[in-house]
């Protein structure tokens, strides 16, 4: 008869092994960037390049759905450079408008902070968590995952929201969106479609060619 300590041993791997199982499986890197072609990601403004550090860093961030939105602010508010992607049906779900900070910029983005009032964007990967009711309306949680450049997130309250200045009405009497306190605000009329499709572990990226970032961040690796 098996010993008490090897039959737990025994379930626990069992246990392990249906949790690992029970998690959305991503294909090899390489299977992976052939998504950018199939989806005709650069007639939709997403250059392959960040689309590689994209891909780069979501397989180290395991996230808990296979879903990756990149927030792409190397292009301007007008542009609609938030992508939402399902890896695994291969499938882009949503592109759209995207704010930025308000100190970061008036069109585009250039400053970024993980401190506290900053009112700045915060760059690299993020996991989305849950979902609350806030003075936007529903709004998603994120998590900051990159040491130095946003992991003070939650402490910011920077989240996924609605927003009016989020907009081609506000774009059409302003040149350019309006500006959150580093959140990164999505129109009203989808918002709360993206946020359910990203909510509770999904992969978000905001991206910028900032030097500082591209040199230290250990996820573009």
């Amino acid at each position: 008869m098996k010993s008490l300590h090897a039959r737990l041993f025994g379930f626990l791997f069992v246990l392990s092994s249906l949790t690992v199982a029970a998690k959305p499986r991503l294909t090899t890197y390489s299977s992976l960037v052939t998504i950018y072609q199939e989806l005709s990601l650069d007639e939709a403004g997403l250059s392959h390049s960040v689309f590689d550090y994209a891909i780069r860093g979501v397989q180290k961030v395991n996230p808990a759905k296979a879903i990756l939105a990149i927030v792409d602010l190397s292009q301007p508010s007008v542009n609609k450079r938030l992508y939402v992607i399902d890896l695994l049906k291969r499938k882009l779900l949503f592109r759209t408008y995207v704010a930025h900070g308000r100190n970061s910029g008036d069109l585009f983005a250039q400053k970024f902070s993980n401190e506290v009032s900053s009112l700045q964007s915060s760059l690299g990967f993020y996991q989305t968590l849950g979902t609350y009711q806030g003075k936007h309306g529903l709004s998603l949680k994120l998590k900051g995952l990159e040491n130095g450049f946003n992991t003070n997130a939650l402490d910011r309250a920077v989240v996924m929201h609605g927003a009016d200045y989020v907009s081609e009405d506000f774009i059409r009497k302003i040149g350019r969106l309006g500006r959150s306190f580093g959140c990164p605000a999505v129109p009203y009329g989808v918002h709360k479609d993206i946020i359910e499709t990203l909510k509770n572990g999904a992969c978000l990226f905001v991206f910028s060619p900032n030097q500082n970032y591209l040199k230290k961040s250990t996820f573009l690796l």
